[in-house]
């Protein structure tokens, strides 16, 4: 296979070439959601979904871990980190305010009507509001984009790179096994946040590529 340039660019987007490269698939039957609940601080947001967030506090709260709560009502929904980037509080260092714990049922073989039930995964208060019809939005783009990871520069440049997180390694077994590159596995969310015509130009060039034996 030919080599590839570890950058390539769609619009005025740089991309790292292994997001077309490598495969994922989140496994939350495996991982559980823990991605919302390890790491150092809270997941990058910016000011008008900090503003959404805010909004949607009264219907997510009754979701939220008396901790959690604590926190907001101490500090906010977010706070700007060591690094100086603006995240989602968090509790007790790591866990995220609006994570949450339920029963996920997964959808299985429509055939067979079969579905698989995750017991106490860890879900985004957030989103579950949204998906019950409670708000209008569901969860910061950071999150939904994972593990893309996004960067944005000074001069406005944008960049996309691909994080590979050990709690993340069974997510990129599962897409081994089922050959699902990183930017289709994430198509919904890279629409949300480029557009339906930018997606579409990283597909062509994601084909054309391949027809060069790229990938």
């Amino acid at each position: 296979m030919v080599k590839l340039p570890p950058i390539l660019q769609v619009g005025d987007v740089l991309i790292s070439s292994d997001i077309l490269t490598e495969e994922f698939c989140c496994d939350l039957e495996v991982c559980h959601g823990i991605c919302c609940v390890e790491g150092d601080a809270g997941a990058p947001v910016s000011l008008d979904e900090v503003m959404e967030i805010e909004n949607s506090v009264d219907a997510v709260w009754s979701d939220l871990s008396a901790s959690a709560q604590a926190v907001i009502d101490k500090q906010g929904v977010a706070y700007t980190d060591e690094e100086g980037d603006l995240v989602t509080s968090i509790v007790g260092g790591k866990d995220c305010v609006f994570t949450c714990y339920d029963d996920l049922e997964l959808s299985g073989n429509a055939e067979e009507g079969s579905a698989t039930v995750v017991k106490n995964c860890c879900l985004c208060a957030l989103e579950k509001a949204c998906r019950a019809g409670r708000t209008q939005f569901v969860k910061p783009i950071s999150c939904a984009l994972y593990p893309i990871r996004e960067k944005a520069f000074s001069d406005g440049t944008i960049a996309l790179n691909y994080h590979q997180w050990d709690i993340c390694r069974c997510g990129r077994e599962k897409g081994r096994q089922l050959h699902l590159p990183v930017y289709q596995f994430l198509k919904g969310p890279l629409v949300r946040r480029f557009g339906e015509a930018w997606y579409e130009e990283l597909c062509t060039m994601a084909s054309e590529l391949q027809a060069q034996g790229y990938l």
